[in-house]
């Protein structure tokens, strides 16, 4: 990996040349899959590349290959120095990076057990044992079962004398459960939708999630949802379960933060943002008990947005987004941290790939647990009236980011403080900042669990990159509920 950074940062060398990055990265990426009682798929993937970023005469250039040869990696950086040249002589104004110390450092990332240690077939038998409990339910239709697992090592070096090498290790995995029949069909997940949980962590996160242990309760939970009744519609006091809860803050927060989608380099694909700049430190996001953070360490968890350094070479940090339901941070790069007063990026450019250009990309975005000892269950006795929703279904979010529908899996209504009757088909829309200042209550910090989102996409050409949310249950008021699936 040296040699090939030495080589790339030798031939970036041409007058005009303000700044250079090198990233060498190594990749493996394991992905299994059965459906009702069939082996899916199985992919075991390698790679190896160079990514070269330069900045010359205030404007960038980007190439990347996989073609390791001294001859491949000197081609790479004299291309992305001769796009930097041509992309100077259309710039509307100069890019200027917020200074950064050159760091020298060696991570890796907590693995007490290496996914790719472990051999497929056993592997394979976990998720056919899951997929024959989920089908033993008399009802369940459709088992589907996966796992995913990805090792990342990367050498970043820069023209300012970084040299920092990361290693990093993600494991994921969940199940879903499928009935068909009476004109519709129900589904539940486990541990969550769209794939289950991935964190930062090796195999060892497979046992935690006790995948079988759950798979008959699954199963049984689809089938009765076509027994349930239909979510009422009606304005009144929401529960969200803390998986529903992080991808809320994914879409109605996390994406609205990045910098680069408020000052316009996302419009064309993804959108723009509400936050606009004059909101910054004046805009009252939520209710005194809305406290988000953008933190990157590894002491808020082994989340997917966790790693010592980004892909510029800055450290990671913890920046408030959201203090006491002002909102009060974005999530910046070097470039971008001035169009706000700041001196210094908060640490949030990254690349799905060696063949990728870094972009602000989310962290770990987490609402902060409540102060006082509050269980879910304490949190339903609390309650006179409402829906209890868990698991998402379906989402949808207009590009600014402020109008949103979201659909669960499934519901319970709340009669008495009690959990009554279950419901299919829930769901709740509304405004960001209006939903988020009727939040009157979230648990405690033992039911605080930080959530996985491996396939946040973003960029042309679009990269996929995993993303953390921390959550608890909480409560919300006057909430316009029941609005996606109502029937006529």
């Amino acid at each position: 990996m040296q040699d090939y950074a030495a080589w790339a940062l030798e031939a970036v060398a041409a007058p005009g040349v303000q700044y250079a990055d090198v990233r060498v990265v190594e990749e493996a990426h394991r992905a299994l899959s059965t459906k009702n009682g069939k082996l899916g798929h199985i992919s075991d993937l390698e790679s190896l590349g160079i990514g070269i970023r330069v900045l010359r005469n205030g404007a960038w250039g980007f190439a990347a290959t996989d073609d390791m040869s001294r001859e491949g990696v000197i081609a790479a950086a004299r291309h992305a120095v001769a796009i930097a040249a041509a992309s100077a002589r259309v710039k509307r104004e100069g890019s200027v990076l917020a200074p950064e110390p050159a760091h020298q450092a060696v991570w890796h990332s907590p693995c007490a057990i290496d996914p790719f240690a472990i051999g497929v077939e056993q592997q394979v038998d976990l998720l056919l044992a899951v997929d024959a409990e989920l089908r033993a339910v008399k009802g369940v239709t459709l088992a589907e079962a996966d796992m995913d697992f990805r090792r990342q090592r990367q050498l970043f070096v820069s023209t300012d004398g970084a040299r920092i090498e990361q290693a990093r290790v993600l494991s994921g995995a969940g199940y879903a459960a499928t009935s068909f029949g009476e004109n519709e069909i129900q589904r539940r997940s486990y541990p969550n939708s769209f794939g289950g949980q991935f964190q930062l962590q090796g195999y060892e996160l497979i046992g935690s999630l006790q995948l079988l242990e759950n798979a008959r309760r699954v199963g049984e939970e689809a089938v009765a949802l076509h027994r349930a009744a239909q979510c009422p519609q009606l304005t009144g006091t929401l529960i969200l379960d803390s998986s529903q809860l992080a991808l809320q803050i994914h879409e109605s927060i996390g994406h609205p933060i990045e910098l680069d989608r408020v000052l316009g380099s996302e419009a064309n694909f993804a959108g723009m943002s509400f936050l606009t700049l004059d909101k910054l430190g004046r805009l009252r996001y939520g209710s005194p008990l809305v406290n988000v953070v953008a933190d990157a360490r590894l002491e808020h968890g082994p989340g997917l947005g966790t790693f010592a350094f980004d892909d510029e070479g800055v450290a990671a940090q913890c920046t408030d987004i959201i203090r006491g339901g002002e909102f009060t941070g974005y999530i910046s790069s070097r470039e971008t941290a001035a169009s706000i007063g700041q001196n210094r990026s908060n640490g949030c450019m990254r690349a799905e790939s060696w063949n990728r250009i870094p972009l602000i990309r989310m962290t770990n975005i987490s609402i902060l647990p409540g102060a006082t000892p509050l269980s879910p269950e304490e949190l339903i006795a609390d309650t006179e009236q409402g829906v209890y929703m868990e698991t998402n279904r379906s989402w949808s979010i207009d590009d600014k980011r402020y109008n949103f529908q979201f659909g669960c899996e499934i519901g319970w209504e709340i009669q008495n403080g009690k959990r009554a009757r279950m419901l299919k088909n829930p769901s709740y829309s509304g405004i960001t900042t209006e939903f988020w200042n009727s939040l009157d209550a979230i648990c405690s910090r033992e039911h605080w669990t930080l959530w996985g989102t491996p396939n946040c996409g973003k960029g042309q050409p679009q990269q996929t990159m995993g993303t953390g949310h921390g959550a608890a249950p909480a409560r919300f008021r006057n909430v316009k509920i029941g609005t996606a699936y109502r029937q006529e």
